[in-house]
């Protein structure tokens, strides 16, 4: 459903300008990486980033890549700024989270440049909500230097083994310990918490297993604290991807479908 409310067009050009026949496209996504209530927007030609950090230890990233937009136009090299997510995120589902079948919020998303704010015009059933919110400075965000030339082990698996697995685990562990290995164990789960230790392994030819690139053994323990934000992606994706470097650095990508099947 096209927005038939353009914006006004008096003032400055936008820098950037975002149009999707279904708002629940972006919000869905922003929702993987809701758990601090700011976030840094980067937009170029490619789509849209946008950066969540906490407690400079973890980072996470959604791409919304330029084809899942039914119109994207950015007229600098790159457009950088920083929002209220939670505020975004109330914008976007103004009209509810979930739709009457055969409905959608269309959404216009626009941004003048620095100082602006950023313009929500989202329409549904023919009523038009306009939205603006403040945009902050953009903080310097955490180069954590992970090269993809530089992973040492990467496994694919589908994410219901990994839903499965938080689910069995005893998440009053401190920590979860992931063994990867070219040999067995291959690639194992632990946690140490209250009731005991519990392991949970997967073989290589494991139905859940799409791809499995090991070349040394690496044990690393991390803190379930740090991991724990990530399962709001885990629960939207449909397989993930575990790297690490040599230094046991940790990055998980989630592969999110959308309702029309587009992968983000």
């Amino acid at each position: 459903m096209p927005l038939s409310t353009q914006p006004p067009g008096s003032g400055e050009p936008y820098v950037l300008v975002a149009c999707l026949d279904n708002a629940r496209h972006l919000s869905s996504l922003l929702r993987a990486v809701h758990f601090q209530d700011h976030a840094t927007c980067f937009a170029t030609a490619n789509g849209l980033k946008v950066t969540v950090e906490d407690a400079k230890c973890i980072q996470a990233n959604a791409f919304i890549q330029a084809e899942i937009f039914q119109e994207f136009a950015v007229q600098e090299e790159s457009v950088t700024f920083r929002i209220n997510l939670s505020v975004l995120l109330d914008c976007l589902t103004i009209f509810g989270t979930s739709s009457l079948p055969g409905t959608s919020t269309a959404l216009r998303m626009c941004y003048r440049g620095y100082g602006y704010p950023l313009m929500l015009f989202l329409e549904e059933g023919g009523v038009v909500t306009v939205c603006k919110i403040n945009t902050q400075e953009p903080e310097e965000l955490l180069d954590f230097d992970f090269c993809s030339t530089k992973v040492v082990n990467k496994i694919i698996l589908q994410s219901e083994g990994l839903r499965e697995a938080f689910a069995e685990l005893d998440m009053t562990s401190e920590v979860l310990q992931i063994t990867m290995s070219p040999d067995k164990p291959y690639f194992r789960l632990s946690t140490f918490g209250n009731a005991g230790s519990a392991h949970l392994d997967y073989p290589r030819d494991s139905d859940l297993i799409e791809a499995f690139h090991c070349n040394q053994t690496q044990t690393n323990r991390y803190k379930i604290s740090l991991l724990k934000p990530s399962t709001k992606a885990l629960a939207l994706s449909c397989k993930v991807s575990i790297r690490t470097d040599a230094q046991g650095f940790l990055s998980l990508q989630y592969m999110i479908r959308n309702e029309d099947g587009q992968i983000c």
